[in-house]
Formats: C-alpha cells, sequence, structure tokens
C-alpha cells in the first residue's frame, strides 16, 4: 500500500555539485574573478533542485509497481519473480529498484536499474533459487525515482510482508511427468533394457513375429490356429514403491548449497509420480532417531498431493540414524513384498557395517536399493595434478576415501542388495533408472 508521504533522498549528482563548487569557492581565493560565478553556480543548483523536487513530487502516484509472485517455490531450481512497473509521470524516469527478498538469500546488495519511458508499462524479472524448503518471506518492494537532472529521488514502497512457501522441487516432477507416461527417458540417459523374464501376470495371445520369446509359444493355439502363436504378457502393477529417507547427520553434507537430505526429497517426490504413473503405489517414509513423514504406499489421486505436502513438512535436528529400529518398524508395518529405496549416506567401510546386519534383514522381505553419494569434492581433487608432496598426499587419501565407496557398493551387492552410487546432481535420474530396469527384469 501506497504510504501518504514518500520521502526524497539527495543523489550522488547533487553531491558531487556541491564537491564541485567547494572547490570554485577555494580557488576563487586565488582568482577572485571567479567568485560570482561561482555563487551564480551554487544558485542555479539551488534552483534546479527545487525544480526537481516540484516535477517528482507533481503526481500524487508517479510510479506503482507490483509484485508477482509464484503460489509456492521449486526448492533448488530457478524460480522466476516479476515486477510490474507502471510509470504515470509525462516524461522520462530512471528507477532504481530494491526489492527485500527473504533473509534466507542472504544477498545484501540487491539493486535493479531500469530507464522507464514516459506513461509506460514495463515488466522486469529475475530469478531466486532457494536451497531449503520453509516460509520465505518478502518485504517491501522499493523503488527510487530520479527526473532527467538526477539530483534528487523520490520513494515508493509497495507489497508488505507476502509469504512464500518452498516445496520439493515440483519442477523436476514436471520435467519427468509426460517422460514416464511415453517411456521417452532414453534421452535423458536411460537406456532400454532388455528383460530376461516376464511377470505372469496375463494380457492376451498374438502372432508370433521374429524376435518373440520362444519360451512364450501358446502350442494349442498354434494347433488350433495352423501358425505359432504365443502369449503376451505384461508388467505387474500396484506394486508398493516405498522411498525410505534418511534424515540422520550423515545427510547433513552440503552440495551445491542443497543438503543430501533435500537432493534425497526431490528424488523421492520424482520417483513416486513416476511410480503412480506406472499404475504402481507409491508411498514414502523418513527416519533418524524415530520413524516419522509416513504415507503409506497407495495409488490413489491424492496420493501426489499427500507425499508432497508431507515432504515438504520432513524436518530434523540430523541425529544418528536408528537402524535397528528402522528395520523392526518395517518388518512390523510393511507386510507385502515392496521395493525399498533407502536414500542414506556411507563414507566408511565400518560405518556400512555397522548397519549391514539391518539391511540383510530387510532385503530378505523386500528388494531394498541402498542409494548413496559421491564426493565430487573428491573426484575434483583426484583429477587435479598434483605439484606439491602435500598436494600429493593429500590426492592418495582422496583416491582411498573414493576406493573405499567402490568397496561398499561391491559389499552390498555380495549380500543381494541392490545399490545406486551417484554424484548429488545425478541422483533422480539414477533412481528413475534403477526403477526401471527393476521393472523390466521383473525382479519385484
Amino acid at each position: 500500500m501506497l504510504k501518504r508521504i514518500q520521502p526524497f533522498y539527495l543523489q550522488n549528482r547533487f553531491f558531487y555539485a556541491c564537491i564541485g563548487i567547494i572547490v570554485l569557492f577555494v580557488l576563487s581565493f586565488v582568482f577572485p574573478r571567479l567568485f560570482n560565478l561561482t555563487k551564480l553556480v551554487l544558485l542555479l543548483l539551488f534552483a534546479l533542485t527545487v525544480l526537481d523536487t516540484l516535477i517528482l513530487f507533481s503526481a500524487k502516484n508517479g510510479v506503482k509497481g507490483q509484485r508477482k509472485l509464484p503460489e509456492k517455490f521449486s526448492n533448488g531450481d530457478e524460480n522466476p519473480i516479476h515486477l510490474l512497473i507502471q510509470n504515470f509521470y509525462t516524461f522520462k524516469v530512471h528507477i532504481t529498484i530494491i526489492d527485500e527478498i527473504p533473509e534466507q538469500f542472504q544477498v545484501r546488495d540487491f539493486k535493479i536499474q531500469r530507464t522507464l519511458e514516459a506513461s509506460s508499462t514495463s515488466e522486469i524479472a529475475y530469478q531466486l533459487r532457494p536451497v531449503e524448503r520453509g516460509e520465505y518471506h518478502f518485504g517491501k518492494l522499493n523503488i527510487y525515482v530520479c527526473s532527467v537532472f538526477g539530483l534528487i529521488s523520490r520513494r515508493f514502497w509497495y507489497d508488505n510482508h507476502i509469504m512464500v512457501p518452498t516445496y520439493p522441487s515440483f519442477i523436476q516432477l514436471r520435467k519427468y511427468d509426460l517422460l514416464a507416461i511415453s517411456n521417452n527417458l532414453q534421452q535423458y540417459g536411460i537406456k532400454k533394457i532388455r528383460k530376461i523374464g516376464h511377470t505372469m501376470e496375463f494380457e492376451q495371445i498374438k502372432d508370433y513375429v521374429l524376435g518373440d520369446d520362444l519360451r512364450t509359444i501358446n502350442w494349442k493355439a498354434t494347433a488350433k490356429r495352423n501358425q505359432l502363436m504365443v502369449n503376451q504378457f505384461q508388467d505387474e502393477k500396484s506394486q508398493p514403491i516405498y522411498s525410505v529417507i534418511d534424515k540422520g547427520r550423515v545427510m547433513k553434507m552440503p552440495f551445491e548449497g542443497l543438503t543430501l537430505l533435500d537432493y534425497a526429497i526431490n528424488a523421492s517426490l520424482v520417483i513416486s509420480n513416476v511410480a503412480l504413473k506406472k499404475q504402481d503405489k507409491a508411498g514414502i517414509l523418513a527416519f533418524s532417531k524415530k520413524i516419522e513423514n509416513i504415507v503409506v504406499a497407495e495409488r490413489r489421486t491424492s496420493q501426489m498431493n499427500l507425499i508432497l505436502e508431507t515432504l515438504y513438512n520432513v524436518n530434523t535436528d540430523f541425529f544418528e540414524s536408528d537402524y535397528g529400529r528402522l528395520y523392526a518398524d518395517i518388518k512390523r508395518n510393511i507386510t507385502q513384498r515392496s521395493l525399498m529405496l533407502l536414500y542414506t549416506n556411507f563414507e566408511t567401510m565400518d560405518s556400512l557395517h555397522r548397519q549391514l546386519p539391518y539391511l540383510k534383514g530387510i532385503a530378505k522381505n523386500h528388494l531394498l536399493v541402498v542409494i548413496f553419494f559421491k564426493n565430487t569434492e573428491l573426484n575434483a581433487l583426484i583429477n587435479k595434478p598434483a605439484e606439491t608432496v602435500q598436494e600429493a598426499y593429500d590426492k592418495v587419501i582422496a583416491e582411498k576415501f573414493a576406493f573405499e565407496k567402490r568397496l561398499i557398493v561391491n559389499e552390498l551387492q555380495k549380500y543381494g542388495i541392490q545399490t545406486i552410487l551417484t554424484s548429488p546432481e545425478d541422483l533422480t535420474i539414477d533412481t528413475i533408472n534403477k526403477y526401471l530396469e527393476i521393472k523390466a527384469r521383473g525382479l519385484l
């Protein structure tokens, strides 16, 4: 809401003019003829300042600004903010926009400068990338207006205290939504996977074509039609898919501003949507000291909204995760064989061995996929040439940790536990890839 009184501010050009006049006054002691000229310049500056003030305050509503915000922000993505600025003055003005953006961004020097033609409307856009979920409060939209003289500026302010919630990345959700329906994910690195078996959900009998599995020939139908006929099966549907998110301290590590926890939350949202599009049931649960944020795997219209709201409200103090309690709760509450996508992180073999008995217990009754993260900073250190003894020592240590990650993969696979070792930016696509591989191979 526009205030009745808009304060004005002296601009740098006014102070530069004052400094010039002071210099002229000093020089007039040496050159007396400059004294009268300097007084004339001072009088001219005063007159122009008064004229500039009258021009800027001649209109009650000289400039009007409006901030257009989305209903919610997408975490980890660039979100557009649009500013609609209207110039009601009958002359060209120069404006400086200072938008009081939420404190989470920690931007102290936000400023946009533009020139508006007389009686015109302009739309200005900028982008914000939030890196944590929660409420983001905007303050005032400040607009400082200068005329062609540029001696003073008049301030207008609008849109006080607007709040926008930041949800898990629904932009990624939309990105993969249509691709999941059309099976057009190959362009993102997902390859077609040759099916090594088939499920028992019968679909139809059809004519044999070159390339069909000979084991599916229906000999009775072949005898009746006097030509080769095969049974066609379809993927089993309505299978429970759970995203199990570790909220412990191992997920606090940041990557490009986002914690590993937020990467896991974003990936869980996308894979839940893909699972529902594939006619499966999607559910989630998060754990650290106890099991929380539970959404039972279902396939219903409101399931995605429920998952989105639950993921938005995932909070943690990053305590040590209790895998024993996770195993007990899953065994007691999830009785149907399900696909468990466990988002966690292991840095050493010792940390894995502490939790391995519980992981093996979960894998006995469910198809468990352990998803953990590469340390991309270590990869950068490994690939950098060593120029000193200290750098060579650091590089060897980094290679040791990277090798230990690969040992963890081998250790899990030795017990029949599926694994994904991925970088945070590739987490979503690698998880979708693994899910489609499991569906294609009929492992669940």
